[in-house]
Order: structure tokens, then C-alpha cells, then sequence
């Protein structure tokens, strides 16, 4: 994150956003409604390899990445601009509602996937859950994933089998894994706020510590790795 970033997460002051997509009219309509709306708009980028640069140079808060660019293809984009700083969230604003590329994006660190038939409105609020760490999804595509990270959670145990030399599991407190198995249904940091009587600013500090004792890197990944160990059955 910048500069701007609280300890827990949080952005204070205006998020910070970066625009990628290869269509200039488009890119620069977006980056337009964004700014008018109250985002920092750092920078813009036309094509993969430029929108690396970028972003390491502007560090955003928020990478709205379109998945079909020339030179590098967007998953790409966010598998490398993630690795550089795991704490950045990327998400994909694309005009495919395909599964696989849906899966793909995910896998590779995107938070977040919306299809461009969204609204201004509908785009503004997914920005900002996005900053906030809500895995944000066009309706229809998060039960998609969830069901994605359920099959996946299945094969190691399937394939390997609970071994000896699986590195024992990091303690988590009582209301770590709570607010975890909250997470794994699916609920956003407000619903799980609202579940345990506690504040929103509360959730995201027992989401930032569990991620620094799991070694994870985003909230998708918590998911999986809730599903993996059954909480969200709990």
C-alpha cells in the first residue's frame, strides 16, 4: 500500500487508483469518472508491459486492470504487480464474463472481477470495497469462485494425504479464527462487524494479523485457505 495506508489496511485520504485497458476512449472515460467521483487517478497505462512500470512507479492503492492487453496479457500484469507488493489490489474490470478467465484472474492475485457492462456506480463501490479488502464480484461470479477454491481445497488432501512433514499450523486467537470462519462464508468486513458486535476498523485488524501469521497475502488466498481447513462449514 502507500503511504497513506493505516496499519490495519485502511487508506486514509483519497484511494489510489490506476487505470490499465487498451482502449484509449475507454480507459480515459474511466480514469474521468473515477477522478470526478473522488479517486486519486496516479496513473493510466495502454498496454502490460507499461502498466508494470506504472504501477511500480505511481504505487496505487487499487489496480483496475483489463484482462486483454497487447504486449503482456493482464493475468500476467497481476501476477507480476502483485508479487512486487502483495499488499496491492487488483481489480479486473473486463468485457469476458468467461469462467476460465474469471478462475484465471483470481489465481493470479486479482481481489476483485466486474464485467463491463457494469454501472459508474456499480464501479465507484467495488473501487472502494477493493481498497477496504472485500473480494468484490459481478452477481453470479463470487459463488463461481468459491466453488473453484472448494475443488482446489480437495486435491492436496486427495493427492498427498495429511503428511508428516505438513508444517504444523500458526496459533491463531479465538477471534482470529472466528472472524476467519466469517470470512470463509463469504461475509464482507461490515456484515462480520455488524455478526460480532465490534468495529469494521476491528475485522480488518484480525484479518491483517491472521494474514502476517498465515504468510498470505490477500483475503482470496484467507478463503482458501479457511476452506482447506473446513471452517466455512463450521
Amino acid at each position: 500500500m502507500s503511504d497513506d495506508t493505516g496499519r490495519d489496511g485502511q487508506v486514509n485520504g483519497p484511494i489510489k487508483v490506476m487505470v490499465v485497458d487498451d482502449h484509449p476512449m475507454w480507459r480515459d472515460a474511466v480514469a474521468r469518472d473515477l477522478a470526478e467521483s473522488g479517486f486519486e487517478v496516479v496513473a493510466t497505462a495502454g498496454d502490460g508491459d507499461q502498466a508494470v512500470r506504472r504501477a511500480k512507479a505511481a504505487a496505487p492503492d487499487v489496480l483496475v486492470l483489463d484482462l486483454n492487453l497487447p504486449g503482456k496479457p493482464g493475468v500476467q500484469v497481476c501476477k507480476e504487480v502483485v508479487a512486487d507488493r502483495p499488499t496491492l489490489r487488483v481489480l479486473v474490470l473486463s468485457a469476458s464474463g468467461e469462467h476460465a478467465d474469471v478462475l484465471e484472474a483470481v489465481k493470479s492475485g486479482a481481489t476483485g472481477y466486474l464485467v463491463k457492462s457494469a454501472s459508474t456506480e456499480e464501479l465507484q463501490d467495488a473501487v472502494r470495497r477493493t481498497a477496504a479488502g472485500d473480494p468484490v464480484f459481478t452477481p453470479g461470479l463470487a459463488g463461481l469462485v468459491l466453488g473453484e477454491y472448494r475443488r482446489l481445497a480437495a486435491e492436496p488432501l486427495s493427492a498427498a494425504g495429511a503428511g508428516p512433514e505438513e508444517p504444523k499450523a500458526p496459533r491463531l486467537t479465538d477471534r482470529e479464527t472466528e472472524v476467519l470462519r466469517l470470512v470463509a462464508k463469504g461475509l464482507s468486513y461490515k456484515q462480520i462487524a455488524e455478526r460480532l458486535v465490534i468495529s469494521h476498523r476491528t475485522v480488518q485488524n484480525h484479518v491483517q494479523n491472521t494474514l502476517g501469521k498465515l504468510q498470505l497475502h490477500n483475503r482470496v488466498e484467507l478463503v482458501r485457505y479457511a476452506i482447506e481447513r473446513g471452517l466455512d462449514d463450521e
